[in-house]
């Protein structure tokens, strides 16, 4: 005997496929709203505001080789990958006149002088003129240093005292000084603790530039 099928009223149909619509619309939403809070937070965490705002110092000459390079984390962890970065940022920038670019996911900020190139670099969301500041601050303190001439044989000649301005000016990807005038002077108290004999003749040049109070040259210290 066969059995009879049953059809369902077409007004159970008709409230069935509502509510498995709005039943779907709720699970749309939901997941919307999930993904949505879930950016949020990401973007926030991104944007959450830090002290360690460099992550490299970097000075190429007119060939895009390194003069001097100090990274603050471990973005490009060894020394391969970092002349990588750094070829890759010269060939990207020494032919452009803009001062700011945006290169693998970092932000660059950077300046040429003659037979130099300098940058300073943080991440994408870094705010430009904190890292424009560190950089004018760098290249003014050479400058200063260096009698205005900036460039390559001059610091390679005056190498310590491109290693204490930086170390003046960026403490871990910390800004610890904008000023250059203060960095000059810092890095020339700090070559105050090396014997004269043993001085430089760049260190003996920011000595000369910013002598300690009371101190005449020829004379004594006073008691």
């Amino acid at each position: 005997m066969k059995r009879s099928l049953v059809h369902p009223h077409p007004m159970l149909l008709f409230w069935g496929g509502r509510v498995s619509l709005r039943a779907n619309q709720r699970r749309r939403r939901l997941c919307a709203s999930t993904s949505a809070a879930a950016a949020v937070k990401m973007e926030a965490l991104i944007l959450e505001p830090s002290l360690y705002t460099v992550k490299a110092v970097l000075i190429l000459d007119n060939d895009g080789d390194r003069l001097f390079a100090k990274y603050y984390d471990d973005t490009y962890p060894s020394v391969k990958e970092q002349k990588a970065f750094e070829k890759n940022i010269f060939n990207k920038t020494h032919r452009t006149d803009s001062e700011i670019a945006l290169l693998e996911g970092l932000t660059v900020v950077y300046k040429s002088s003659i037979d130099l190139y300098f940058y300073v670099i943080g991440s994408s969301y870094e705010n430009e003129l904190m890292l424009m500041a560190v950089l004018n601050c760098l290249f003014d303190s050479l400058s200063q240093m260096l009698r205005k001439n900036v460039e390559k044989r001059a610091l390679l000649e005056n190498m310590e005292g491109l290693f204490l301005a930086v170390d003046e000016i960026v403490d871990g990807g910390v800004i610890l000084e904008s000023d250059p005038q203060q960095v000059v002077h810092r890095v020339a108290l700090r070559g105050e603790d090396v014997p004269l004999t043993e001085q430089t003749v760049s260190q003996v040049y920011l000595f000369s530039l910013h002598p300690p109070s009371g101190f005449e040259f020829g004379g004594t210290f006073p008691n």
